[in-house]
C-alpha cells in the first residue's frame, strides 16, 4: 500500500522546508512520496527546493505555467499519484508541520475505516495547545460548515475517534478508491469551499469521513491567503459559498440565501465602520461574478 503526499506551493518558500522535513521524518513515509505542485510561484521557492532536496528520491516537483488555484494544482498531484500507483493521497497545506507519527496514525485509522476520508487533529502552530480543527460539522438548516473545537484549549475533550461531517482541505487523507467514485476537487472554486463541496459530495455517495485525534499536526493559519481579513478572502468566500450551497442544499437553498444576505450585509457594515471598504467591494464583486457564472481565478486579485 503506497501513499502520495501532495503539497500545493504558491510563494511558500518560508514554509516549505519545515513542512517537507516533518513529512520525511514520519514513520509512515518509508514507501511514501511527496509531490509538490507549484502554481507559478514568483518567490524563488522552487529553486530553493531543488537545491535542498535535489537528491531526495521521495520528492517530486511539478511546475505549472500559471496560478491555476488550489483545486487544480491538487488535481494535478492526484493524477500523478494515480498514474504512479498510489493507493492513498494526503492533500496537505505546505504551511503546516506534522507530528512524527501522524502518517502512521492515519494508516491505522484507514485500516479501521476502509473506504473513508480521514482528517487529523489540527492545532494552531503559534499556540500548540489551542485547537484549530477537531473534525467539522454542518449546521442543521443551511448546512454552514464549521470546525469542531475551534479556538478551544485542548483538554482531551476531542480525543474520541468518530465520524464527522466536514473535513478541512488543510489535510485530507483520501483513498484512491474514493477518488475513483467521487472524482477530484471542483476547479471552479479556485480557493475556498472546495473542501466543503467535496465533503457534501462524499456524503451524497454514502462515503464516510472520520476524525482521527491521534493523528496530530500544526497549521500556520492564514499564511497562504494573507489572513481572513483580506480582499482575496472576502471575494472567494462571497462567491464560492453561494456556488457550494446552490450545488448541494436543494430545498434549503432559499433559506440559505436569506441567511447569506443578512450575514454578508452585517459583515459589510462592520467593514465600512472599520474603514475597510476594499472588503466590501471584494464581496460585491464575488456576488456579481457568481451571478454571471464567472468562476475559477478572479481577475482582481
Amino acid at each position: 500500500m503506497t501513499l502520495a503526499v501532495i503539497l500545493v506551493n504558491y510563494n511558500g518558500k518560508q514554509y516549505n522546508d519545515a513542512c517537507i522535513d516533518s513529512i520525511l521524518a514520519n514513520s509512515g513515509m518509508e514507501e511514501g512520496k511527496i509531490i509538490v505542485v507549484d502554481n507559478a510561484s514568483q518567490d524563488d521557492s522552487m529553486r530553493l527546493l531543488e537545491e535542498r532536496y535535489g537528491g531526495e528520491e521521495r520528492l517530486e516537483l511539478i511546475r505549472l505555467d500559471d496560478n491555476y488555484g488550489f483545486s487544480y494544482a491538487n488535481n494535478v498531484g492526484i493524477d500523478r499519484a494515480r498514474r504512479q500507483g498510489a493507493d492513498y493521497v494526503l492533500l496537505l497545506n505546505n504551511d503546516t508541520e506534522i507530528m512524527p507519527d501522524m502518517l502512521r496514525r492515519l494508516w491505522e485509522c484507514a485500516k479501521r475505516h476502509p473506504g473513508s476520508m480521514i482528517a487529523p487533529k489540527i492545532y494552531y502552530s503559534s499556540d500548540r495547545e489551542r485547537i484549530w480543527s477537531a473534525g467539522g460539522s454542518f449546521s442543521k438548516v443551511i448546512k454552514k460548515a464549521k470546525h469542531v473545537g475551534l479556538n478551544e484549549t485542548d483538554r482531551g475533550q476531542y480525543d474520541l475517534e468518530r465520524e464527522t461531517g466536514f473535513a478541512t482541505g488543510c489535510c485530507l487523507w483520501i483513498p484512491m478508491s474514493v477518488i475513483e467514485r467521487a472524482g477530484t476537487l471542483d476547479e471552479r472554486f479556485f480557493l475556498y469551499y472546495e473542501d466543503t463541496e467535496y465533503s457534501f459530495r462524499l456524503h451524497k455517495l454514502g462515503i464516510s469521513i472520520y476524525y482521527c485525534p491521534e493523528a496530530v499536526m500544526y497549521h500556520k493559519v492564514g499564511a497562504s491567503t494573507r489572513g481572513a481579513d483580506s480582499p482575496l478572502c472576502a471575494y472567494y468566500i462571497a462567491r464560492n459559498w453561494l456556488l457550494c450551497s446552490r450545488l448541494h442544499l436543494g430545498w434549503r437553498y432559499p433559506l440559505f440565501l436569506a441567511y447569506y444576505a443578512l450575514n454578508r450585509t452585517v459583515c459589510c457594515l462592520l467593514w465600512l465602520v472599520r474603514g475597510k471598504g476594499q472588503l466590501v467591494r471584494a464581496t460585491l464583486r464575488g456576488v456579481g461574478d457568481y451571478r454571471k457564472s464567472c468562476f475559477g481565478k478572479a481577475e482582481y486579485y
